[in-house]
């Protein structure tokens, strides 16, 4: 076989987010794009917000001499600083460019922090559903997987952590996504506390550190005075990773960072580690261009009520259509149940009809599919009739 056995395993269980991306290049070359009701990726449709285009043609007038020279492998320090102050802001906890890395998006963030942390077969503890690609970034590093329960509304179960945890001491790292992808939930800061009573018990217990890395390139997007609870403020042994692929629609861009807790064990060490990581995973720096470009936008954001609405539209037309729904507080994705236990046998009765969706066991949870509404308000309205339909066959209407 000419490529490893691994990645010829994981091919086979790829991201079904792609998968369905490209099926949906397939069928709007055979049904044109506009007949095409395509659901299946985050790709934020709303453009960046004004000022980042002023800031972006300001960068590329400016004449600096090296513009598109190598520079430090954790950033220019003026980006880092701008980044400190806000997140730090944000966060309620005192950061200086010192604890900020930046790095190309979240993937690149994670992927950075994984192979830091993790030695061989360490487990990290990841809430289900979860984004699809965790599990290969955890195997990037060498670790393991380790899924746990949530509960109905998708919310943490600190019972099934608190069992998962006793049942695997190898946990290195609890790795959590909110809002989440793919339910839009945000984890309230009543079952963040029990989070880190629990993690600050084992970590006594066991002897180290216990360490919570928290996925937030969402935290922006949040609906109806929803708020995400800070995390760098409430666990010492904290990690934060975001990117500005959606609070600003910069998806393809690539920039994105790393900001630790102060009191982060120990410190210097693993940002030492973070720092290498990020050059030897192949990253080197996060683009330059784009440090210079996000230290001066810091606090602006893309207008965040129009996937409000986006969302009201969906949910309104699919609980009108007869689904059960429940609005998502964050991100821009619902995760509602199918009809039939076998949603990736629905996903494809939705293709039948021109809809690409991604089914729930692309995100470790069957019986559910999770639909993107960053999309085009006609793209919602026009695929309403087709959901109908869908349903009504699957229900042998």
């Amino acid at each position: 076989m000419a490529i490893a056995d691994k990645i010829h395993g994981f091919i086979d269980q790829a991201s079904w987010i792609r998968r369905m991306f490209e099926d949906g290049l397939r069928m709007k070359q055979e049904f044109g794009a506009d007949r095409v009701y395509d659901f299946s990726l985050g790709n934020p449709n709303i453009e960046p917000p004004d000022i980042f285009r002023r800031v972006l043609r300001d960068v590329v007038d400016e004449e600096i001499p090296g513009r598109h020279a190598y520079m430090a492998n954790a950033g220019y320090p003026e980006t880092r600083a701008a980044v400190a102050a806000h997140v730090g802001a944000e966060q309620g906890v005192p950061l200086t460019a010192e604890h900020v890395v930046m790095t190309c998006g979240a993937g690149a963030a994670l992927n950075v922090v994984l192979k830091t942390l993790l030695n061989p077969g360490e487990k990290v503890l990841v809430p289900v559903p979860y984004f699809a690609e965790y599990r290969f970034y955890i195997d990037n590093a060498g670790g393991v997987l380790c899924p746990v329960e949530t509960v109905a509304d998708h919310a943490l179960d600190p019972d099934a952590i608190g069992r998962a945890l006793d049942l695997n001491p190898e946990v290195k790292a609890v790795l959590i996504n909110s809002p989440n992808n793919p339910t839009g939930k945000v984890y309230p800061s009543e079952s963040l506390v029990a989070l880190i009573r629990l993690l600050n018990d084992k970590s006594r217990e066991w002897g180290r550190e216990v360490y919570l890395v928290s996925d937030e390139p969402y935290r922006e997007i949040v609906y109806d005075g929803v708020k995400p609870p800070p995390i760098l403020s409430a666990y010492p042994d904290s990690i934060v990773v975001n990117s500005y692929s959606k609070s600003l629609s910069l998806p393809g861009e690539r920039i994105g960072y790393i900001a630790v807790s102060p009191e982060l064990r120990p410190l210097k060490e693993l940002l030492d580690g973070m720092i290498l990581c990020n050059r030897i995973l192949g990253f080197v720096n996060a683009p330059a261009l784009m440090q210079r470009v996000i230290a001066r936008v810091q606090g602006a954001q893309v207008d965040v009520e129009a996937y409000r609405r986006k969302r009201d539209l969906l949910c309104d037309g699919l609980a009108a259509a007869g689904y059960s729904v429940s609005r998502p507080e964050g991100a821009f994705y619902l995760f509602p149940k199918t009809p039939v236990a076998d949603d990736v046998a629905f996903v494809r009765l939705l293709q039948t009809k021109r809809i690409l969706v991604v089914p729930g066991v692309g995100f470790g949870r069957p019986g559910h599919m999770r639909i993107a509404y960053c999309v085009a308000d006609r793209t919602i309205t026009d695929a309403l009739e087709g959901f109908g339909e869908a349903l009504r066959e699957a229900q042998g209407g």
